[in-house]
């Protein structure tokens, strides 16, 4: 089964009836994760992305999630995320990036217990 990425908020109804893909969304995973760093690796079969949560003061930081796509579907990705980004610019104006690496202690003064 081929199943592309699709932005759910925006589907109208008309497009939810031509589609033969049925998503659940538990409610646990509908709170989210909250990730500050992601790390992406490849080989020549699979695209890995790995979201962390780095906090301030704290030398170690874990994993979150890991999602393993195929090379086609990390594609797709990019391109839905393309997208997703572009219509919040029109409506939201330009995002502005740093591209400076992440301090890792975000800015402020190192906390002491």
């Amino acid at each position: 089964m081929d199943v592309n990425f699709m932005d759910l908020k925006n589907n109208t109804k008309e497009e939810a009836d031509n589609n033969e893909l049925s998503i659940e969304l538990s409610e646990e995973i509908a709170e989210g994760i909250y990730s500050n760093l992601a790390i992406i690796t490849h080989s020549n079969s699979e695209f890995v992305l790995d979201f962390i949560r780095i906090m301030p003061g704290i030398p170690k930081a874990k994993v979150k999630s890991r999602i393993v796509l195929t090379p086609e579907h990390a594609k797709r990705l990019l391109g839905a995320l393309q997208d997703n980004v572009n219509r919040f610019e029109a409506s939201n104006g330009t995002i502005n990036t740093n591209d400076a690496t992440l301090p890792l202690n975000f800015g402020g003064p190192k906390g002491e217990a």
